[in-house]
């Protein structure tokens, strides 16, 4: 039973060892990377901004008006593009993760007040509807 456990243990700080040297090994981020991924993270912060999923391609689009930028986050890549530019730019796993979590947590909490709104203007219940069906 205690060669079981420390077999157990031993795979287990492989996994983590692993994880940490070779899964997400970090190269020092470009200027122009740790720009693009600070406009896209104050993008989806700004209060004017509009989101949208595409779900087949995976891609995640940030629009705003106000500023003008419109923004496509996928594929490890971010592509900027505003009147007057348009921007490519690779970014990392981490950056990109990162991202991708923080626009999802953006977007489930317009969803949640979207759906709360939705049930806050609920009048009737379901038995007074068919109370109203059976007169």
């Amino acid at each position: 039973m205690n060669i079981k456990r420390m077999i157990k243990r031993f795979c287990v700080r492989y996994k983590i060892w692993y994880r940490n040297n070779f899964l997400f090994y970090t190269v020092k981020a470009e200027r122009n990377e740790s720009v693009a991924c600070s406009l896209c993270r104050n993008l989806i912060i700004h209060n004017d901004s509009e989101f949208l999923i595409a779900p087949l391609s995976l891609k995640k689009y940030i629009k705003n008006d106000v500023l003008g930028i419109f923004i496509i986050l996928y594929n490890q890549k971010l592509s900027i593009t505003n009147h007057i530019f348009h921007y490519d730019i690779d970014i990392s796993v981490k950056n990109f993760n990162k991202l991708c979590k923080q626009y999802d947590n953006k977007v489930e909490k317009k969803r949640e007040e979207y759906e709360t709104s939705v049930k806050s203007q609920i009048t009737h219940s379901l038995s007074s509807i068919l109370d109203k069906l059976d007169k």
